[in-house]
């Protein structure tokens, strides 16, 4: 009786180190993943960054430089001077002579795996788009990923028609996509066969990025144009 009765008190506490322990672990492991996060952090901005250098560069063809401007709470776009923003970033890129060839802008959507993260070159001056390019994406490597490699549908975005009507506040045709083979207009995007949702994704972001943005950026082109330039 002894025997079992003081094994049975030396359970509880055998069993409060384990906890201790374990909760101890748990700490350890979260601080560990916070330093890492924290001390990684810095270097990932300097790559997304980079990235997106090297990716405006690529969707706004003859470009020298370009310039950053954030959309601002008072329904404006505002010169950006540091690394981060509170509203939403379109950069403007100019060649050697300073003048504006044209405007590079972000859009996300759900693809068929997760988010999509696009950039597209905005020529202002042909309502046209001129440039594409996937900053971030998940899809299925050998299918959903032709959204980045297909080189017919990356044809679709060399003069896209965006143009606006008359006041400058709608699309005279909105951007959609279409079935592989059945585009006939130029405001529409060709799929891709075999990766029908990414393709028609990325139709659909860009439908709705244009409709919001290009009205402000045509309605206020002369943000862009000036303010004294960044490589002056």
């Amino acid at each position: 009786m002894t025997s079992a009765s003081t094994t049975y008190q030396e359970n509880p506490g055998a069993s409060s180190k384990m906890l201790i322990a374990m909760v101890g672990i748990g700490v350890l492991c979260a601080l560990l993943i916070v330093l890492t996060y924290e001390g990684t952090l810095p270097a990932i901005k300097r790559n997304k960054a980079a990235a997106l250098e090297q990716a405006i560069f690529k969707v706004l063809p003859g470009i020298s430089y370009k310039r950053s401007f954030e959309w601002t709470a008072d329904q404006g776009f505002r010169e950006l001077q540091g690394a981060e923003s509170e509203g939403p970033v379109v950069h403007a890129g100019y060649n050697q002579e300073d003048q504006m060839l044209g405007l590079a802008v972000e859009a996300s959507g759900i693809g068929f795996a997760d988010v999509l993260r696009i950039l597209y070159g905005y020529d202002p001056q042909s309502e046209t788009i001129v440039g594409f390019y996937v900053l971030e994406s998940k899809e299925t490597p050998g299918l959903g990923d032709k959204i980045e490699k297909d080189d017919a549908f990356l044809a679709n975005f060399k003069a896209l028609d965006v143009k606006l009507n008359s006041d400058k506040k709608t699309l005279v045709n909105p951007v959609v996509p279409v079935k592989n083979g059945a585009k006939t207009q130029n405001w529409e995007v060709d799929g891709i066969t075999g990766a029908t949702i990414s393709s028609r994704a990325i139709g659909n972001i860009l439908g709705a990025s244009t409709a919001e943005w290009l009205p402000r950026l045509q309605q206020q082109l002369n943000s862009f144009t000036e303010k004294k330039m960044a490589n002056e």
